[in-house]
């Protein structure tokens, strides 16, 4: 048990990496908060885990208010704050630079960095009046260690989240609390899947997968979100005790090899491709059974 009567706070747990994390840290011993807007989907996610071991609240990252309620709520209910894993965030659009709508900018901006620093503001005021030497983690990307990988918003997003997790690894180090970030590529989540651009049109998740397989140079990698939620149960663990201000990419080698965009479609045919001909297998497979079974009765 790594996390043993630990007890965490995740944002954005309702589903995609923030679900495996909570998930990963409840088989490990801890207790958890499931903090998100989805509501529906975050008491399904605490049903499924067992409310003896996880709850949820409502919790609206770009309301800090909801942030420092969010912090309370963990304190009455288990007692003490070890752990925060930042990982609430959006994708937003894929517009370049010379036609960025500087409102879903602020929006990014506000999600995926004024959201975390409020997280860490709150969370770390909780620990330093307790004494706990805590783990701070948050979600970055990919992207954060270099341009050319994703749309600019996105991109400068979560740049900033490497600051700030450098910054405040810096200043809650003197009281012994640890702030680190991990940053994964592509993964095929709920909110990778949607399409912003396409009123959240959805794709098929084994698509997504195909065409960030492609990308990397670690051949034959597929990252799932429960990968994210293995390299986030490292840094909230005693396993990291001596390791702070770090950011641990899960990119399959892709940061020191090779850009994706702007996307080069031609690249993507061919897992376009391999998938097409992969699901009209499986479709045409299902029929077969069904007919056989029809023709059998």
């Amino acid at each position: 048990m790594r996390l043993k009567d630990k007890v965490a706070i995740i944002t954005g747990a309702a589903s995609g990496i923030g679900e495996a994390a909570a998930r990963l840290f409840v088989e490990n011993g801890a207790f958890v908060v499931i903090a998100d807007i989805q509501d529906e989907l975050g008491d399904q996610v605490v049903s499924s885990i067992g409310p003896d071991k996880a709850s949820y609240i409502h919790c609206d990252v770009t309301d800090e208010k909801q942030v420092e309620e969010a912090v309370a709520y963990a304190l009455y209910k288990y007692g003490t704050l070890d752990i925060v894993y930042s990982n609430a965030g959006i994708v937003g659009s894929m517009r370049p630079i010379l036609d960025i709508d500087m409102n879903e900018f602020e929006n990014m901006i506000d999600v995926n960095v004024c959201g975390g620093a409020a997280m860490i503001k709150h969370a770390g005021r909780a620990m330093v009046a307790r004494k706990i030497r805590g783990s701070i983690i948050c979600t970055a990307s990919a992207t954060a260690i270099r341009g050319g990988i994703g749309p600019i918003d996105y991109t400068t997003s979560k740049h900033a989240i490497l600051g700030l997790v450098h910054s405040a690894s810096f200043e809650l180090g003197s009281y012994g609390i640890r702030v680190n970030c991990v940053s994964p590529i592509t993964v095929a989540t709920p909110l990778t899947c949607k399409l912003p651009v396409f009123n959240n049109f959805c794709l098929d998740p084994e698509l997504i997968e195909a065409f960030a397989s492609v990308t990397l140079n670690l051949k034959g990698m597929v990252l799932k979100a429960k990968d994210v939620a293995e390299a986030a149960l490292f840094l909230a663990s005693e396993e990291s005790s001596c390791i702070s201000g770090h950011n641990i990419v899960i990119d399959g080698g892709l940061t020191c090899t090779s850009n994706i965009y702007p996307i080069d479609y031609v690249t993507l045919v061919i897992p376009f491709l391999r998938w097409s001909v992969h699901k009209c297998i499986s479709k045409c497979t299902s029929i077969l059974a069904v007919c056989k079974s029809y023709l059998t009765t």
